[in-house]
């Protein structure tokens, strides 16, 4: 498949110019084309006045700033766009316009070249059936802001090819969004639930049952959200509120309707009038109301095959930032209670039930979270929830074992694939299910999952087929000891990965502790583990722990590997022969690692170890002690032996108050503090 040298965008404002960042930001070439330069010049410099708040922040380097802009070409001419590999729409919500603009851009560009649309009001095949291309059409549904909002809708119209909507995925992961692919319909998945969720909170305050400052603070507790309805519609601006709900009622009927609250604010050009005191008496009803609306949405865009239940809660929580998505939160009710509400709702608005919702009974909704894909001779297991990063937890290792299972057993399939969706290949295991054990006293369970995640791995490392780590973005502790299971570990130039278990008060479980060393040498090894240093991918290679492969090759590399001979013949094994390679190496040698792990070195008048040996101070000390016990003992027999002593530890290392310190200060997003206990 071609790479994307070069996109165009027409439309520099706020929803262009983010799009438009965010492909540079990806170190892709970006043509932005408006109608007056003055709108060009305004666009660029809102992409300026972002990416300096981001230097401000040490988001980015100032490097990296000029970096980017030096990617975006601003122009009037829409004829730079000729040569483009896609073109995205991104003008105001005129269909007049848009199917102008599109009728051009056919005439204009090569026919190669994808169009696409970002609109969010009408349907992606009557935009492309003005277009000479209609199989080379799609919708490309960004949300706010564009360049951080990682979600991105991909709406295939009804002519458009299988090829372009697996260039439209391709796109997506190159720009690091997180894509779900849903029908074209009204609203797309996200605005389908969202918007409602607005216009019930305007009907509510309409019905005189509360005033807005007690509506917006029943969802921002129900929702678990920072910002209630009412002010999110003053911040993004009623008449977006309004307008989306007029087109959702034409298309949809009564249910979805502006309410007469918002036609008003609309009218009178004003914010809401945030005011006022909060009525605790109405909390609870103001929230099921608000959520009954929501389940009722989110199941009817099942029974209408728009989207699936995986995808609309990921919409949900990557795209509105809520904690859980509808079907999340209708398991946390329980179903009994969700189906009643929503029964509700249905005879307040003469709806019926969906029947997905209907057909479900007391059984909460189960979540499919890893896919197996066969193409010719591979298997590619993706771990598909990106709204966590991938995070390992009882049900992902479960869908996991299964997947690999079903690949191995495939008498067709000669290499198996893992890879990440989003922007992290697996970051880690889960914190929430070991805290949650934790405080549970039920720390055996903590065991019996790594058990699990152990069995798994070692199939892994003893599978016939050859078995590649395809990591192209962020990965930490369980999904680095995953790719260390392979026979070979690939990565991108936007890869990273690290072992933080030490500075959260526990150690690598699944492996990390014994594979490690046994690839790079326990000295690097030690290094990693001690630091929770994170590497990019060029130190990964040379360090022999990563094959360095560019993005825009890494599919034919994995082709090429498929092909045999058994990669575990091919994969790198150079350390590093750098100054400072070696004298970490040396610092960790056995002479020193007792010095390094007391903080003993930490007022060296070498500037290297003083920086490593601060490092360390850090970390967990008991964490770092098993570590290094675990590392030195396992070295002394088998692979197999030395997981089992990993395994043996669990239970001392889980039970110590530091594991629960460093793994709450991630919940609470603070500083751990140790006290060796």
């Amino acid at each position: 498949m071609s790479q994307f040298t070069k996109i165009g965008v027409v439309g520099a404002g706020t929803m262009g110019s983010g799009i438009v960042q965010k492909i540079a930001q990806e170190n892709i070439q970006v043509v932005m084309v408006d109608v007056k330069q003055e709108f060009v010049d305004k666009g660029l410099s809102n992409i300026k006045a972002l990416l300096d708040e981001g230097a401000q922040k040490k988001i980015f380097s100032p490097e990296k700033v000029q970096q980017i802009l030096n990617n975006i070409k601003g122009t009037t001419d829409i004829n730079e766009l000729k040569d483009a590999d896609l073109v995205i729409e991104a003008v105001f919500e005129d269909k007049n316009v848009k199917t102008d603009l599109f009728k051009n851009l056919d005439r204009i560009c090569l026919p190669s070249t994808i169009l696409a649309t970002n609109t969010s009001s009408f349907r992606v095949s009557e935009l492309a059936q003005v277009t000479s291309r209609p199989d080379r059409f799609v919708g490309l549904h960004y949300f706010y802001h564009p360049a951080k909002n990682r979600l991105l809708e991909i709406i295939p119209g009804v002519k458009t090819g299988a090829a372009t909507i697996e260039r439209a995925e391709d796109f997506a992961n190159r720009t690091s969004k997180t894509a779900i692919v849903v029908k074209d319909a009204p609203g797309f998945a996200v605005n389908r639930f969202f918007v409602p969720w607005l216009n019930e909170a305007v009907r509510i305050l309409d019905e005189g049952i509360a005033n807005v400052v007690t509506i917006d603070e029943a969802a921002k507790r129900t929702f678990k959200i920072g910002m209630g309805p009412f002010l999110l519609m003053n911040v993004t601006g009623i008449p977006i509120a309004y307008h989306s709900t007029e087109t959702l009622g034409k298309e949809l009927g009564a249910f979805y309707a502006t309410a007469k609250g918002l036609k008003v604010q609309f009218d009178k050009n004003a914010k809401w009038d945030m005011s006022g005191s909060v009525d605790e008496s109405k909390i609870e009803s103001i929230g099921n109301r608000l959520l009954s609306v929501v389940w009722l949405v989110a199941t009817q865009l099942v029974d209408e095959g728009i989207a699936s239940i995986e995808d609309i809660d990921r919409g949900a929580k990557i795209g509105l930032r809520w904690v859980r998505g509808p079907f999340e939160m209708m398991n946390k009710t329980g179903m009994y209670k969700a189906q009643e509400m929503v029964q509700e709702i249905c005879a307040k608005y003469k709806l019926t039930a969906p029947k997905v919702m209907t057909a479900q009974d007391a059984k909460p909704w189960t979540f499919k979270l890893v896919d197996l894909l066969v193409q010719d001779n591979i298997a590619t297991i993706i771990i598909n929830r990106p709204e966590a990063l991938n995070a390992l937890n009882e049900e992902v290792v479960r869908q996991l074992v299964d997947a690999f299972s079903r690949a191995e057993q495939d008498t067709n399939v000669k290499a198996i694939v893992f890879e990440g969706k989003g922007k992290a290949f697996v970051a880690g295991a889960d914190i929430g299910f070991f805290v949650k054990k934790i405080e549970q006293n039920k720390i055996n369970d903590i065991v019996e999952f790594t058990r699990q995640g152990q069995e798994l791995l070692l199939r892994i490392d003893k599978s016939p087929k050859i078995v590649i780590a395809k990591i192209d973005g962020l990965t930490l502790g369980g999904g680095a000891e995953l790719a260390l299971a392979c026979d070979i570990i690939l990565m991108t130039e936007r890869a990273s990965i690290g072992f933080p278990e030490t500075g959260i008060g526990i150690y690598p479980g699944l492996g990390g502790t014994q594979r490690l060393p046994r690839l790079i040498g326990k000295h690097l090894a030690k290094y990693l583990i001690f630091t929770g240093d994170i590497i990019n991918a060029k130190l990964a290679s040379e360090m022999g722990l990563a094959e360095l492969v560019f993005i825009s090759n890494l599919n034919n590399q994995i082709k090429e590997i498929a092909k045999g001979p058994d990669p575990k013949a091919r994969m790198l094994k150079t350390i590093m022969s750098s100054a400072q390679t070696e004298k970490i190496r040396a610092l960790f040698g056995d002479d020193k690692i007792d010095l390094l792990m007391t903080g003993k070195l930490a007022n060296s008048s070498d500037v290297l170890e003083a920086q490593i040996s601060k490092k360390v101070s850090y970390k967990a000390p008991i964490a770092l002690r098993l570590a290094n016990k675990v590392i030195e003992d396992g070295l002394k027999g088998s692979l197999e032996n030395g997981i089992q002593m990993e395994l043996a530890y669990l239970t001392e290392i889980f039970s110590t108050k530091d594991a629960y310190e460093g793994l709450t200060s991630i919940l609470q997003k603070r500083r751990p503090v140790y006290k060796g206990m």
